[in-house]
């Protein structure tokens, strides 16, 4: 199974080099290979690769630069998507997307189903649902959230950062989802692809926080992994409190039941992948 990754120098893309299985010849390729604004380029590379598989973990993820430069999100996260599903028209091959929980307008109750109305608020998520319009029935389509990795530029180590530098923070309390470890999120997209899946589905670590209660954790078990020498203190806060130019859903939890069913295993709980993380960002230095 000849097997090409979009953005594989992102955290997604490492992680899916690293666990990809034995039987999949993997290639990789970003930005300084391939401009995903450039459809010509972008159709001459992939026929020049003819993959079987082509995962696309390509995106534009600055979600408040989005706000002002959605023509430049657009290209990437919608119309490279459909000028990939047009080479693979004409020259075979499966399409792997990976989409974000950012499609919803965070209003609802309960976790999001694959199948739930998208109602998008910001430029970032309108672009990826666009993405999400090209891709076909027989492609699939992960959505997925809050993704973090050793190494990476995410919000863990971003906290880990500022509670090095100082002595108090505040986080946002009202904005509710779930975390996911790339490497995890990796195995399962693999495993979707080994089972033959196609159509949409959600992976994220199972468990409903808020930013809030990810940076608490982030802190204690940081320190347990003597990442820090202590945590400062940490204050809820109100959205309002931290205004940004693109709007974030409140709610935005992912039901993730059928990636379950159809790979034959629970979620792993956000916090056990959170320390699993957190030692590897030790061994690190």
């Amino acid at each position: 199974m000849r097997v090409l990754i979009t953005g594989g120098n992102g955290q997604l893309g490492g992680a899916l080099q690293r666990t990809a299985p034995p039987h999949a010849e993997v290639s990789a390729i970003d930005v300084e290979d391939v401009d995903l604004t450039d459809q010509a380029m972008l159709t001459a590379r992939l026929a020049v690769e003819a993959p079987d598989v082509l995962i696309n973990a390509a995106a534009y993820t600055a979600v408040d630069r989005a706000e002002e430069d959605e023509d430049t999100a657009r290209a990437i996260n919608a119309d490279a998507v459909a000028t990939m599903v047009a080479a693979l028209a004409d020259q075979g091959g499966k399409l792997v997307h990976v989409s974000t929980d950012f499609v919803f307008d965070g209003t609802g109750s309960r976790p999001y189903k694959p199948d739930d109305p998208r109602a998008p608020i910001s430029a970032y998520g309108r672009t990826k649902a666009t993405g999400e319009d090209h891709v076909r029935g027989t492609d699939l389509l992960v959505r997925t959230a809050w993704v973090y990795e050793a190494g990476g530029a995410n919000f863990v180590r971003t906290m880990i950062r500022l509670m090095k530098e100082r002595d108090a923070l505040s986080v946002v309390s009202d904005q509710v989802g779930s975390p996911t470890w790339a490497t995890g999120l990796a195995r399962g997209i693999w495993g979707l692809v080994d089972k033959g899946a196609s159509g949409t589905f959600h992976h994220s670590d199972s468990g409903a926080i808020s930013w809030y209660d990810f940076a608490v954790a982030i802190g204690e078990e940081a320190q347990a992994a003597g990442l820090l020498d202590r945590v400062p203190t940490i204050t809820p806060i109100p959205s309002t409190d931290y205004p940004t130019p693109a709007a974030r859903p409140a709610y935005s939890v992912l039901d993730c039941s059928k990636t379950h069913e159809v790979l034959g295993q629970d979620g792993t709980p956000w916090r056990d992948n959170l320390k699993m993380m957190l030692e590897e960002e030790a061994a690190l230095g």
